[in-house]
């Protein structure tokens, strides 16, 4: 009857738990429960060593493959038409040390970050490594899918280029569909012909952009004759 005519007050934060939380929620849009996986998240090995915490090590392997997960579901629902080979060599560049390094930096982790500064450290990897346990933190904080939410509504769209990691690709097949997801039109490789002589077989392609065709390409297999075809139309609509 009690509790019933007062109310229950939350323990008020501490300023190093009020700390992670903001950061948390500005980084990662996510509103986390138990801080303390998050303040594991934050201790490297440099710290823990020297005391009794666990460090971030096996927050970092889960996150590692949360990550990974959310990444290859986001990019088989992205390009719907690529092979396992492209998507893979998509992904690979996504979940490298240098793109989460690189995320790490920009989220600014170190200020938060619990190491030993007195060590001589490569902040940029063990920034990276940090990101990795905070995204296994989420998981186990709030669920697969507030992960998931995370990586694809906030930290795709806040820290990850994604046309800027395809642009680095140099076929021109990768080219032309980040064109045409820049204009917003429908585009399909159709074969127009495929043929054996006897020692060989040759294929012919072209382009469909709207409806309308644009370049041609032929070639001995069917990516080879798709490259061709996609050089062209590159070169038809001024981008090459």
């Amino acid at each position: 009857m009690l509790l019933a005519l007062f109310p229950v007050f939350s323990r008020k934060r501490t300023p190093d738990e009020e700390q992670i939380f903001r950061f948390i929620y500005k980084c990662f849009g996510y509103k986390p429960k138990n801080l303390e996986i998050f303040r594991r998240a934050l201790t490297h090995k440099s710290i823990s060593n020297n005391s009794e915490e666990a460090s971030n090590e096996r927050l970092e392997f889960l996150g590692d493959a949360i990550l990974d997960a959310v990444v290859a579901e986001y990019l088989f629902n992205r390009f719907p038409n690529e092979d396992e080979g492209y998507l893979t060599k998509i992904k690979s560049k996504i979940v490298s040390r240098r793109t989460l390094s690189l995320i790490g930096s920009e989220m600014e982790i170190s200020k938060i970050l619990r190491y030993n500064k007195g060590r001589s450290i490569k902040l940029e990897t063990i920034e990276g490594n940090a990101f990795e346990a905070l995204i296994g933190a989420v998981y186990l904080d709030g669920g697969y899918t507030s992960a998931k939410t995370s990586i694809n509504s906030h930290i795709f769209r806040k820290y990850v280029d994604l046309n800027h990691i395809l642009e680095e690709e140099i076929d021109f097949k990768s080219r032309l569909f980040i064109w045409s997801q820049k204009n917003r039109l429908p585009l399909r490789f159709e074969v127009l012909e495929e043929r054996n002589d006897g020692s060989a077989w040759l294929y012919l392609v072209c382009v469909m952009i709207n409806d309308q065709e644009y370049g041609r390409g032929s070639g001995s297999s069917k990516k080879k004759a798709e490259q061709a075809a996609a050089k062209e139309t590159l070169e038809l609509v001024g981008e090459l």
